[in-house]
């Protein structure tokens, strides 16, 4: 809860720090967010969940008009992973309406589940090009070239577990999914893979978002503290992307999110 004028100064200066990484590297907003909410503010992890969801829905939308304006979105894969993720999301916000949110064992719950969702990011951050190398051709030939309902099917689940996932820690749309799809369509470019993944991950948020909204766990204030320090940080980060290394910046994300998912499990 924001009580000072310096209490809002220090989400809008953390919303910044979370917009250049977002600009950066088009992820770390949910990866980061949620638990800078609850390590450094002390934030209830639901109400950083709900609260980081709508953050996750307003700043991807900006991302999705430029993506969509270059034709980098694959609205069938769109379809397909919403197909299974929204349903999937309505499903967890039932179940989590319908818990005691104050209960020491579900905080600990979805504070352990969060740690252990920024560990697993960050690791396929770092092995993303070894993955896409030597998984991705066995996928292929596991799945085979003439069995594309299998893909379209395994896309589908994909949707189902991030639903999941984002539903109950706000992680997950973005490293996660634009890892998994980049084995499925190995063929596809990377730019039409991010955009795809980002393009999901508005209906996904929003709908996850305002699911917390109704069982009283969003804080607005916090949300339009972050909000403010985080437009100019995506503006900032976007320009200095193409100055710097993307490799650099992937590890230093991913050891950043090491440190704070292994404190969260500690």
């Amino acid at each position: 809860m924001i009580s000072s004028w310096l209490d809002a100064l220090d989400y809008s200066l953390c919303g910044g720090f979370i917009g250049v990484l977002i600009g950066l590297t088009g992820v770390g907003g949910a990866s980061l967010m949620t638990p800078l909410l609850v390590l450094l503010f002390g934030v209830h992890p639901a109400t950083a969940v709900g609260t980081d969801l709508l953050y996750a829905a307003i700043t991807k939308s900006a991302g999705s008009i430029v993506h969509s304006r270059h034709g980098n979105i694959n609205w069938r894969i769109v379809g397909l992973l919403a197909a299974g993720s929204l349903p999937a999301s309505l499903l967890t916000l039932w179940l989590v309406s319908s818990v005691d949110r104050s209960d020491l064992a579900l905080i600990g719950g979805i504070t352990v589940a969060l740690g252990a969702l920024l560990i697993l990011t960050a690791i396929l951050l770092l092995a993303r090009p070894w993955l896409k190398r030597l998984v991705a051709p066995r996928l292929t030939a596991f799945v085979g070239e003439r069995h594309e309902k299998r893909i379209l099917v395994l896309t589908w689940v994909l949707g189902l577990i991030l639903g999941t996932l984002v539903t109950i820690t706000s992680v997950g749309a973005g490293a996660i999914g634009v890892t998994i799809l980049l084995l499925l369509y190995p063929r596809l470019p990377i730019h039409e893979v991010v955009g795809s993944d980002i393009a999901h991950a508005i209906p996904l948020t929003f709908v996850a978002g305002l699911g917390y909204w109704m069982i009283g766990e969003i804080d607005w204030m916090i949300l339009g503290a972050l909000l403010t320090g985080s437009i100019p940080g995506i503006i900032a980060g976007s320009h200095l992307a193409p100055r710097l290394p993307e490799v650099y910046v992937r590890t230093l994300l991913a050891i950043t999110l090491l440190i704070v998912g292994g404190k969260l499990i500690l």
